[in-house]
């Protein structure tokens, strides 16, 4: 019997109800597999452990994660819930859509929320099964047909009116390259040709050159954290570039405008939120702000007002100087910082041992930014606006 019938057995569904809300740490799990060891074969108590670990830190994704079945491999690729609902109305009132590379299904729920049907499609028999039942626990189950296939051997011109995609970025421990996967993002591009909407996600890193001209590549974070790009074909794009901030859903897209100003840095340093950087948007986003660069090359804004926005975070310069090691260090005791947060941006060294050199004794917190600035290696010393001084 395969891991998944395992756990979806009789005794397998008896297992992990008894684990439920279990803290399953390597000692507690030992533990755990002598108390049940003479009431269940070792290989359930295994995979069922394994998989109480595993729902554990699907909490973080999932808001059923407690009812949920994964793999290792499948719950590291797998959409959140919070970003599947973001991308899932692209493909609103379409007839059938299928979920290729569905994995455990974190994107299949979502889809099934807007079309009327979808397909799932995984070349694992197991995971195929984990990706139903997760739909079953989100009450979605009688809208997906299950299909266990190599997704390149699919004719999909037949009955179905869109595709997402989700190609493996991983085989087993090893990672592929930036921008590599399987299928190749040529052979998911191709899709466009028998199925006019198309969505392909794929990892954050993702050359803006490998996608072809038509097509939109939107970058999605949730809050600081950048967590996916989404290509987009012709027939979904509304843009060629754009950012998206969750959880509120923030977007910005690509406008053209006048060049950004570059000056030296003002009163308030922005860091623009990695989403907007890897879209290529600094520009737009200082244009809505009435904000410069301090320097052409690095993607940090400033300005002299403070401002509130979701696409970036706003520091408050204390000092700003060529950075000198000795010079920063004498001022931060001057300062009385005790506690830094060290940010490097466009300027090579190792931060921990910059810290280490610091030798930061005082009370008090701050930002320390390591950048350029016309073209030689700057400091600025920041709080957060309301950070008293």
């Amino acid at each position: 019997m395969d891991q998944a019938a395992e756990l979806l057995s009789h005794d397998g569904q008896e297992l992990l109800a008894g684990l439920s809300g279990q803290d399953v740490t390597p000692d507690r799990a030992l533990r755990l597999a002598e108390e049940l060891r003479g009431r269940y074969p070792a290989p359930l108590i295994a995979a069922a452990l394994t998989q109480q670990s595993l729902r554990a830190a699907a909490a973080a994704k999932f808001s059923r994660a407690g009812q949920m079945l994964f793999t290792r491999v499948g719950l590291e690729q797998a959409s959140s819930e919070q970003t599947a609902r973001q991308t899932a109305p692209r493909f609103a009132d379409l007839e059938v859509v299928a979920d290729l590379c569905c994995g455990i299904g974190g994107n299949l729920v979502a889809l099934q929320s807007v079309a009327r049907h979808v397909v799932a499609v995984d070349a694992d028999f197991a995971t195929l099964r984990f990706a139903c039942w997760n739909a079953a626990v989100y009450d979605s189950a009688a809208h997906v047909s299950p299909v266990c296939a190599d997704v390149r051997d699919l004719h999909l011109d037949r009955g179905v009116h869109g595709v997402f995609i989700d190609p493996a970025r991983r085989a087993g421990t090893r990672r592929f390259r930036t921008g590599d996967s399987e299928p190749p993002l040529d052979w998911c591009f191709g899709l466009a040709d028998e199925v006019p909407a198309v969505g392909i996600k794929a990892a954050p890193g993702v050359p803006h050159s490998t996608v072809p001209d038509g097509w939109e590549i939107e970058f999605i974070a949730v809050g600081r954290n950048l967590k996916e790009a989404l290509l987009w074909s012709p027939a979904l794009a509304t843009t060629s570039r754009r950012a998206t901030i969750l959880p509120a859903a923030n977007t910005m897209v690509l406008q053209p405008g006048p060049a950004v100003p570059v000056a030296a840095p003002g009163s308030y340093l922005l860091d623009p939120n990695p989403a907007i950087t890897r879209a290529g948007l600094v520009a737009e986003l200082a244009r809505e702000l009435d904000a410069w660069q301090i320097d052409p090359m690095i993607a940090f804004l400033s300005t002299n007002d403070p401002v509130s926005t979701p696409f970036a975070r706003t520091l408050r310069v204390l000092e700003s100087m060529p950075w000198h090691e000795r010079q920063v260090a004498r001022r931060l005791r001057e300062l009385d910082i005790g506690s830094a947060d060290i940010r490097r941006r466009g300027l090579a060294g190792d931060v921990t041992q910059i810290h280490r050199r610091l030798r930061l004794q005082g009370s008090k917190a701050a930002t320390i930014v390591l950048t350029r600035r016309d073209d030689r290696p700057w400091g600025m010393i920041c709080v957060d606006p309301e950070q008293a001084v």
